[in-house]
Formats: structure tokens, C-alpha cells, sequence
């Protein structure tokens, strides 16, 4: 019981002061990370003394990594990858390695060993995904060539952090990592664990997300979509491999799945909540009496470490010949250190490469060069390449592989929808529940996401802060004026249109945020009419005349029907046969 307490008094104390810190530093513009670094610091031995044992709780949040590398998984489906494939594998691998080498020279100069040094300049190589982000998306740059040069450098650090965790293991020298089996036995089981997991993912995990779709049984999901992250992990951890590895190749084999961003919904709450964690206990594991015993090397370092990475991805972009500006702009927003140098080296310290105190004294590095990036980027504002958009200039295009418009429902009302802008070139991605529906949908060669799409998460994870459409093109009566308004405001830059049920659901949502609503019957009901009229050879002019006074006649009893608050109302603005006689 009394283990119990503590705990629940740890959790509350921790989350406490991340709340309180994360808020402090988002109003600073400083950014959630450095807020949780700060508050793990505070509480940590070194300062408030409140919370202990950081070290089992880090092996708690590190489920929180684990996560991360399972949604970045999730993001890499074949067209994407494709599509990037220069920038990702040009400018990234490019970044990565002549940073990771460049920042390993100035490492030997402060006196340092080889292998001591390059198991601290890889990781340093690396960026903060979780601060570089959020300052895209919050300056509007997401969606532009800067935008999408910068997320291919910090997509292909996400990827290059197995293969580093590899060579930090290689370089071990302690003896428990050399009592295993011999190298090529190791490539054989790593090469036979992926191929288990992409054959489970195909024949085990496809079906079982299939049956819980047909459900219907959300808890299910995550509770499913869990399980798959943590199985993959735990399989590659018993053969004493990477578990983020097994995350990761979770993610791969589920990136073209229907049920991607449904699982990416589901997920992203665990991974933030273990995430945060993770930063706090990492910021509880600081030595600030090693880091006070040698601030000047701290201080000097970062300045080294942010110089470097500023200069190479300068001149890197300029060789990939981006303006002087954007190349700038691309050395400054990459110049600091990332979260996942802390896991680097962790390991590095386990496998005897570095000391303690090095670690910290580097991890403390990697906390100040993160501080100083939102401060950097203010300084050069002026000097970016700010994008002018002017009236007739071309947008450019998106970014990711989000779409101009999202569609919420693909029975028969929103297949034409969506085939009608696809033939127009609009990008779409397609969003329903119907399991047999995305089947059926697949076997015509059309991609439909599994997915409860009124719900703001799942449509925030499906692109819906970059589209310039959202559409609902449900069946049935699901539209409320509560729910858009609730996503005009989650995402206002989107133009949201509505397939209503019948007037009783137009009449409803008149006045809410929809730009435009469609009664789903009226149009198809007009055009039979009128071809019912043709049959008869009445004259077209007739035909287009008759259809101008019903849709004014219907008009105006929509209007008055929604000042009076009653269908029964303006009845005389209904055409009657006695009126056509008289």
C-alpha cells in the first residue's frame, strides 16, 4: 500500500510540474520539451529532491520512444517515400553524416577517444522532431519546399537512429554485449525477426484489425493497436535486438493499411503522455553539480554544436541549390540536438564508451542548444525567404501526403464526390467505417482509411490542418451543428461541406460554419424531372423555367420554415396542381 502511495504522489508531482512548466514555456514560445527537461530538473535530487528513482521511470517512458518510431512507421507508405525519396535519402543521409562526423572531429579535440567521440557526435547529429515541428506548423511552412526539405531531414534521422543504435552496440566494450552469439548470427536473426513481423503483420494483424473494425468497438482498437506496438517490441527485445526497431517495422507494415490513421489517433495520446514522461525523468537524471563544475564547457560546446550544424545544412541546402535564405533558414531551425541523443547515449554509457559525467555533460549540451533555437529563429526572421503570396500567384503544393480535401463517408452519395474532384486532379483521402465498403473499394483500386472521421483527432492525424476541403458525405442523419462547429474551429483555414439528410437537417444546420449544405435527394429529384419533362417534349426553355421558379418557391419556404421553426410552415409556397390550372 504504502509503494502504492508513492507512486500515485510521484505521478502527481511529476505530471504537476510538467503541466506548469510545459505551460510556462509554450507562453515563452520556448516549446513543450524544454518545459519537461526543465521540470524533471526541478524536482530531480539535484534541486527540489521530490521525486526519486528516475531511472525505472525512464524505463517506463522509454515506451513513449517506442511509440514515436511506431508512428513515424505509420507515416512511411511506399507512395510517400517515393515521392520524397531525394530529399530523404539525398539531403538527410547527406546532414547525417557530415554532421555526425564533423561534430565527432570537434569531439576528439576536447580530448576525447575515437570511439568515445563518435558515440557522442552521431547522436548529436540528430534533431529535435518534437521542437523542429510544431515551429513548422505554427509558422505556416509545412506546406511549402522549405517545409518539406526540413521534415525529409528529420524523417530520415528518424530513420537513421536504428542503424546508429547498431554502431554504438558494435563499438560496446563491455563484456556482457560480447558474450552473445557472432555477428553474422545476429544479421540473420535480425533479417528473420523483420521478416516474422512483416508476415505477421500481412496475415495476423490485418485480419484481427478487420474483425475489430466490423465491431465497431473503438477500445478495442487501442487496446489492438497497443498490443501491436508493444508485441513487436517485446519480440525484438527477446532476441536482443532493437526495440525500437520492432516498433518501427510495426508501423512500416501497417503504413497501407486502411486503418493507419485510426491507429495514429489512438496511439498519439499514449505516445505525447509517455513522451513527456520520458523528458522528465531524463531532466530528473541531469547532474547539475557536474554541469555547475564545468559551464564553460557546456556553454562552448553548444555554441560548437550549433555553429557546425548551421554551417554543413547551409551549405548542404546550397549544393541542393535552395536560395541563400531558405539555406540559412534550414542550417538555424536544424542546429540543435534531439531527444534521441539522450537514448544514444544512455547506451553509449552501458556499452563503457563514455562516462557518466561525459553523458551528462553532452545531455546538457543537447538541453541548451534546444533552449536557444526559438531565439534563433526570431533573430533571423528578417533574413528568411518568406513566402509572398499574391493575388493569382500559385499555392504551392502539399507537403506530406495529406490531401486539398478529406471525405467523411464513401457510400453511393460520396464515391461521386470523391471521383468527380480525383478527375479533376484535387487530392483526396477517403475516410469510412464500413470495413466491406473499404474492401470492396480496394479491389477497384480506391484507398479508404478505417476510421470514425467526426471525430477531430482522427481528422487532424488524416491531414485535415492542411486541406483546403472537408466533407462530410455521411449516410443518415450524423451531422450536427455542435460537431462543425467544433471542427471549424479545430481546423478554420478548411472549407466544410455537408451532405444533409433532408430539410429537417438543413434547417438544423443553418447558421453553423458550413460553407455550403446539400440536401442529398434534391439535385438527383431535379434532374428526373426534368428528364420526365423532356419525355414529354415540353420545350427546354419551359423546363429550365420551371426549374428556376421550384428552386426559388423552395428557397423561400426554407427561409421561412427556419424563421418560424416549423416544416408545416409557408405551404403556399408549395406548387399545387390547383394552382398550375388556375
Amino acid at each position: 500500500m504504502h509503494g502504492e502511495v508513492s507512486l500515485l504522489r510521484d505521478g502527481a508531482i511529476l505530471f504537476g510540474f510538467g503541466l506548469a512548466f510545459v505551460l510556462i514555456f509554450r507562453r515563452l514560445g520556448l516549446g513543450a520539451t524544454l518545459g519537461y527537461l526543465v521540470a524533471g530538473a526541478v524536482v530531480g535530487p539535484h534541486v527540489l529532491g521530490l521525486v526519486g528513482d528516475a531511472e525505472s521511470k525512464l524505463g517506463i517512458a522509454e515506451i513513449g520512444i517506442t511509440l514515436l518510431l511506431f508512428i513515424v512507421g505509420l507515416e512511411l507508405n511506399p507512395a510517400r517515400l517515393w515521392r520524397m525519396k531525394h530529399e530523404i535519402f539525398g539531403l538527410g543521409l547527406l546532414q547525417v553524416a557530415i554532421c555526425g562526423l564533423a561534430i565527432t572531429g570537434i569531439v576528439i579535440l576536447a580530448h576525447f577517444s575515437p570511439e568515445a567521440a563518435l558515440a557522442l557526435g552521431l547522436p548529436l547529429a540528430l534533431s529535435s522532431t518534437a521542437q523542429v515541428l510544431p515551429m513548422l506548423q505554427s509558422s505556416g511552412r509545412m506546406r511549402t519546399p522549405f517545409g518539406e526539405r526540413a521534415f525529409s531531414i528529420l524523417l530520415f534521422q528518424d530513420l537513421s537512429i536504428v542503424p546508429l543504435i547498431t554502431i554504438v552496440a558494435a563499438m560496446s566494450r563491455n563484456p556482457a554485449d560480447h558474450t552473445g552469439p557472432p555477428g553474422w548470427i545476429l544479421a540473420l536473426e535480425t533479417i528473420g525477426a523483420i521478416i516474422g513481423l512483416i508476415l505477421a503483420g500481412r496475415f495476423l494483424l490485418r485480419p484481427l484489425f478487420r474483425l475489430i473494425g466490423n465491431m465497431g468497438e473503438r477500445e478495442m482498437f487501442v487496446f489492438a493497436g497497443l498490443f501491436t506496438v508493444v508485441a513487436s517490441a517485446a519480440v525484438m527485445e527477446l532476441l536482443g535486438l532493437s526495440t525500437a526497431l520492432g516498433a518501427f517495422i510495426a508501423g512500416v507494415m501497417l503504413a497501407d493499411s486502411p486503418y493507419r490513421h485510426e491507429l495514429e489517433a489512438d496511439v498519439e495520446p499514449f505516445r505525447s503522455i509517455l513522451l513527456g514522461l520520458f523528458f522528465l525523468a531524463v531532466g530528473m537524471m541531469l547532474d547539475l553539480p557536474a554541469i555547475a563544475e564545468r559551464p564553460v564547457f557546456v556553454a562552448i560546446m553548444a555554441m560548437a554544436l550549433i555553429a557546425t550544424k548551421t554551417l554543413v545544412i547551409t551549405l548542404i541546402g546550397l549544393a541542393f541549390k535552395m536560395k541563400w535564405r531558405s539555406a540559412l533558414a534550414l542550417g538555424l531551425l536544424m542546429s540543435q540536438g534531439g531527444e534521441f541523443g539522450f537514448v544514444l547515449f544512455a547506451q553509449a554509457q552501458q556499452g563503457y564508451l563514455i562516462a557518466p559525467e561525459a553523458a551528462t555533460l553532452f545531455g546538457a549540451i543537447i538541453t541548451l542548444s534546444m533552449a536557444t533555437t526559438p531565439f534563433l529563429m526570431g533573430a533571423t526572421r528578417r533574413i528568411r525567404e518568406e513566402p509572398v503570396i499574391t493575388r493569382g500567384s500559385q499555392r504551392e503544393g502539399p507537403v506530406t501526403d495529406g490531401a486539398n480535401a478529406l471525405i467523411v463517408g464513401y457510400g453511393r452519395f460520396g464515391q461521386t464526390v470523391a471521383q468527380m474532384l480525383i478527375a479533376s486532379d484535387v487530392p483526396v483521402t477517403l475516410i469510412d467505417r464500413d470495413i466491406e465498403m473499404i474492401d470492396i473499394a480496394a479491389s477497384f483500386g480506391a484507398k479508404v482509411y478505417y476510421g470514425d472521421g467526426t471525430r477531430l483527432d482522427l481528422l487532424r492525424q488524416a491531414g485535415a490542418a492542411e486541406a483546403e476541403l472537408i466533407l462530410f458525405c455521411l449516410d443518415d442523419d450524423q451531422i450536427t451543428l455542435e460537431l462543425l462547429e467544433s471542427v471549424h474551429a479545430a481546423f478554420p483555414d478548411a472549407s466544410i461541406f455537408v451532405r444533409a439528410y433532408d430539410r429537417r437537417a438543413v434547417l438544423r444546420l443553418k447558421g453553423g460554419p458550413a460553407s455550403y449544405v446539400v440536401r442529398e435527394v434534391l439535385e438527383s429529384a431535379v434532374k428526373m424531372a426534368r428528364l420526365a419533362l423532356g419525355s414529354l417534349k415540353i420545350d427546354h426553355a419551359e423546363i429550365d423555367r420551371v426549374e428556376i421558379m421550384y428552386r426559388a418557391r423552395d428557397k423561400e419556404r426554407l427561409a421561412a420554415q427556419a424563421a418560424a421553426g416549423d416544416l408545416r410552415a409557408a405551404s403556399d409556397r408549395i406548387i399545387t396542381q390547383d394552382e398550375r390550372n388556375g
